[in-house]
């Protein structure tokens, strides 16, 4: 454009805010404001409180700028006075990936924990629909279409083939109802956590299925043996240990010299156990030895030259024993076994604070050599067998006759 435009230019921009003016501004006192046009976007331009704001509203239509100027207007008056929009909400996916980063600060100490809720979450994000959806648009329909999309899939495992590469397999069987629970628990977490980052106001209602298979496998005392008998040394005594003293697998694993006591104190006939710490605050506590407990003990201190310090069950490299050789010996020697029923490493602990109950041991004395956080805790893994369960029902039949029976030879009172 030479020098003679320039005028002409600016006297067509100054007659389109003129124009703009006149047809839809209503100005106030000392707050003028001017819609204009450049090229086919208008923009506005007003001074509120002293301030000058000039912006561009990206549209070509004077109605729909207009409407936008006295939006923004409103916008500042209500900042002033404290009132701010809501930003728009994350994600599902933007959302996960900062209550991860939350999840891994909040339990530290817990990277069990941690890898559960990060193995949750990357399924749940397979599911398109609620990855892509606004946090705050997840609602119970959205919930129900992952459950079903979720309980339609079959269970899959790595295959590592012959070249190093994995791939997966599938066992055609579909996914537990345990698994889906747990992802749809992990949903309402992440929920309620956003309702108090104030990321949503309501946290719909997710209700987990029903029909979730529980482990409330109990060894007799005749499993027991045989059990012991088919396992090799290492893992009697490990699993001797377990039935023993209740402890978790991971505490047996890791259990050290420096807190094992062997010789009667402090009202232990048989010596006891220290575990420093565990899976939860609970878990610091000293756990008396049995007789059998304390010779599997001395025979793994006398098997070696004595140690001051160190793992009681060593490994390699200066560690303990992998829980993954304990649990293959567990599954050798289960193979090894006929008609005894499947159960877990983890289920010699369940026995073991069964039986505590089964001699009448108080709950809450069960609570503390359990390591447990709750009394309900308690209450899962304590199962009264079948025939408790009868020796209760007889006990209240023997109390009930024998008050009946008081009751029949009483003899009433004469009324005069």
């Amino acid at each position: 454009m030479g020098q003679a435009g320039i005028p002409q230019a600016d006297d067509r921009v100054r007659e389109t805010r003129r124009q703009a003016t006149e047809v839809g501004d209503n100005p106030r006192k000392g707050e003028k404001a001017v819609i204009f046009k450049r090229g086919d976007i208008y923009y506005y331009e007003f001074e509120l409180r002293g301030r000058r704001y000039k912006e561009s509203t990206r549209q070509g239509n004077p109605r729909t700028a207009r409407q936008m100027e006295a939006a923004r207007r409103t916008q500042i008056l209500k900042g002033e006075v404290g009132i701010h929009d809501k930003p728009p909400a994350p994600t599902f996916q933007d959302f996960s990936e900062r209550f991860l980063d939350w999840i891994a600060t909040e339990k530290a100490a817990k990277p069990k924990t941690v890898q559960f809720y990060r193995d949750c979450v990357k399924q749940i994000l397979k599911f398109d629909k609620i990855r892509l959806t606004l946090i705050d648009r997840v609602d119970e329909a959205l919930i129900a279409e992952y459950t079903k999309w979720r309980t339609a899939q079959t269970r899959r495992f790595a295959v590592r083939l012959k070249d190093g590469r994995c791939t997966l397999g599938d066992t055609l069987r579909p996914v537990a109802v345990a698994s889906v629970n747990r992802e749809l628990a992990t949903v309402r977490r992440m929920l309620n956590v956003a309702r108090t980052w104030k990321e949503v106001s309501i946290v719909p209602v997710i209700k987990l299925l029903p029909g979730e298979r529980t482990h409330e496998r109990v060894l007799t005392h005749a499993e027991e043996s045989r059990y012991l008998e088919a396992a090799p040394l290492l893992l009697r005594q490990f699993a001797t240990v377990m039935l023993d003293t209740g402890m978790r697998p991971e505490e047996v694993c890791r259990m050290r010299w420096e807190y094992v006591h062997l010789e009667p104190v402090n009202g232990s006939r048989f010596g006891y156990v220290h575990n420093p710490h565990g899976k939860t605050k609970q878990a610091k506590r000293n756990l008396p030895l049995t007789a059998r407990a304390q010779a599997v003990l001395s025979m793994r201190y006398e098997g070696n030259e004595p140690p001051k310090q160190g793992y009681v069950f060593e490994g390699t490299e200066d560690g303990h024993v992998p829980y993954s050789t304990i649990d293959s010996q567990h599954a050798r020697a289960l193979a090894a076994m006929t008609g005894v029923p499947h159960f877990r490493m983890y289920d010699l602990r369940h026995t073991f604070l069964t039986r505590l109950g089964e001699v009448n041991t108080d709950p809450y004395t069960i609570q503390k050599i359990a390591g447990h956080s709750t009394i309900t805790m308690t209450q899962r893994y304590v199962h009264p067998t079948p025939e408790r369960v009868e020796e209760s029902f007889a006990r209240l039949q023997e109390y009930n006759r024998t008050k009946r029976g008081a009751s029949e030879n009483t003899t009433a009172a004469p009324v005069n």
